[in-house]
């Protein structure tokens, strides 16, 4: 398969660090590279510095920032003063491409929901204002994730997608896109493999969420963007499409999302 776009993937996690400039190279720019683009999910700001940084060694890889709902602990007050600051920063490369990886995440005990949402909406307000796309995560927290949704309608993916048809179906008319993981191949994602039908072609993202979230056979271990071409698998199926089709309508998908055609 050629085409890949990973449109969410973490290289900055510790499961990459024994190899990780390795692995791009051998991933963007090898020969007969699998991967055609992928575009970082920052979730802190070191993570948003590693994507500027490593968006100007890769000419396919593209970048965001923002602050996720599990660094709440460690968020700054002036957390939005640090996102103008990163703007700033990644304004020179011209491959910032979204606000994210931004959202709810009510999954462990002890959470500050009233912080997170706090968060959540200030940068859904930042990318709003600068007519950037938002990467949404969305964990045991629809209802309130939906309402802001809402009210602001920013363009956008909701990704990791988990939630049920109908959901699926309402993110899709505010506008914005799904994007699934290789859960959507595991055994047991016969919920996900309902909202993967109920979405139409041309609001599907593939992603990896990489190190995580590997669909079988690789379930397990260490994901990377090549394992894609597995959970394109399962869209063809569900789509009635070819994997390649599939892999060129949500490259296609991703490029028109975050403006990457014209940057």
């Amino acid at each position: 398969m050629s085409n890949i776009f990973d449109s969410h993937c973490h290289y900055d996690d510790a499961a990459f660090d024994e190899d990780r400039y390795e692995l791009l190279d051998r991933l963007l720019i090898g020969e007969d590279h699998p991967v055609d683009k992928m575009l970082h999910a920052a979730t802190d700001e070191k993570s948003s510095l590693f994507g500027i940084e490593t968006a100007k060694k890769y000419e396919n890889f593209y970048t965001s920032i923002g602050f996720h709902p599990e660094c709440m602990d460690s968020i700054p007050d002036n957390f939005t003063d640090v996102l103008e600051e990163l703007y700033h920063k990644a304004s020179s490369i011209h491959k910032l491409c979204a606000v994210g990886e931004i959202g709810l995440d009510y999954h462990y005990e002890g959470y500050d929901k009233q912080k997170q949402i706090a968060v959540f909406t200030k940068q859904i307000e930042f990318a709003v204002k600068r007519s950037l796309p938002v990467m949404i995560h969305c964990r045991d927290a629809t209802e309130d994730c939906m309402e802001i949704l809402r009210k602001y309608r920013p363009e956008g993916v909701v990704h990791c997608f988990s939630g049920s048809a109908e959901t699926a179906r309402e993110i899709v008319g505010l506008g914005m896109y799904i994007g699934f993981t290789g859960a959507l191949a595991f055994k047991n994602s016969k919920k996900a493999k309902r909202a993967c039908d109920a979405v139409p072609t041309e609001r599907l993202l593939l992603e990896t969420d990489c190190p995580y979230m590997a669909p079988p056979p690789f379930r397990g271990q260490r994901c990377d963007s090549s394992m894609i071409e597995k959970t394109a698998e399962t869209m063809a199926e569900i789509k009635n499409k070819t994997v390649q089709e599939i892999i060129n309508i949500t490259n296609h998908n991703a490029c028109t999302l975050f403006g990457i055609n014209t940057k």
